[in-house]
């Protein structure tokens, strides 16, 4: 009995010991918390600040990208309205970017589904500091500028030059029929220039047996933005580029591509 009493004493104590600890892990979560966030409002400022500064900047000294909406009258309310999403998170990267891009989306008019999607569905839509504009690029921009991106080119992306313009069109994988932004930029008779998927990335067999170049505006823009900070493809395709599009990024492949090549 004397051995059971005490077995149940250290278990007691135990308990006691356990609950102590406990307790005082959660107090020193919560004072944790009250340090890093006793002047949130203040925090959240700075950075809204530091970020319209940034994008401002931008303005003048970013390199240029611009959305070619004119292609979205064919698209469906539901490809619309995926579209404004990505609109949204592209430019949710540029805020957070340290060298943003300075963004046009052309071809927006405000009586449009797109623009008027982009009301409903963004919050802030109208305060974005990007250029929203119904002219189409090719009233923005010389041609000789101009380099559209579209996976149907035969060139390689090498870098991103500040001098140059480049130009996505603003379409969603329901609605991109084979070369259409290729066509789109014959039209305009500007460069074409696809991104470097073929000279960074293998193919990964998977069980659907399933391979795709095709990315959204934004996963294309966030792979233009990690090139401009790292100056390295295999470090922005290995970062953005979905891993179910069937692709990873070749071992053999360590050096950028300069642009002198």
């Amino acid at each position: 009995m004397r051995k059971q009493r005490n077995w149940e004493k250290q278990l007691a104590a135990k308990k006691s010991k356990r609950k102590e600890e406990k307790q005082r892990r959660k107090l020193n979560r919560e004072q944790e918390a009250e340090t890093s966030n006793s002047n949130p409002q203040y925090s959240k400022r700075v950075m809204k600040e530091v970020s319209k500064e940034r994008l401002a900047e931008a303005r003048s000294t970013g390199p240029k990208l611009c959305i070619d909406l004119s292609m979205t009258d064919s698209m469906s309310d539901k490809e619309i309205s995926r579209l404004a999403g990505q609109l949204r998170r592209l430019y949710g990267s540029n805020k957070k970017a340290t060298r943003p891009f300075h963004v046009f989306l052309t071809n927006m008019s405000d009586t449009g589904r797109l623009y008027k999607e982009c009301l409903r569905m963004n919050e802030g839509f109208l305060n974005y500091m990007m250029e929203i504009t119904e002219e189409s690029c090719e009233d923005l921009f010389s041609s000789e500028t101009m380099v559209y991106l579209t996976p149907d080119a035969e060139e390689a992306l090498k870098t991103v030059d500040a001098d140059k313009v480049y130009v996505l069109g603003g379409l969603v994988d329901e609605s991109i029929q084979k070369r259409l932004s290729f066509s789109r930029a014959r039209e305009l008779s500007v460069r074409t220039a696809r991104l470097p998927i073929d000279e960074y990335m293998v193919k990964k067999e998977n069980d659907k047996n399933f391979h795709s170049k095709i990315l959204a505006i934004n996963q294309v823009f966030d792979i233009l933005l990690t090139l401009c900070s790292t100056g390295s493809w295999s470090e922005a395709l290995q970062a953005w580029f979905p891993r179910s599009k069937g692709y990873v990024v070749s071992s053999a492949v360590h050096a950028p591509i300069s642009e002198e090549e």
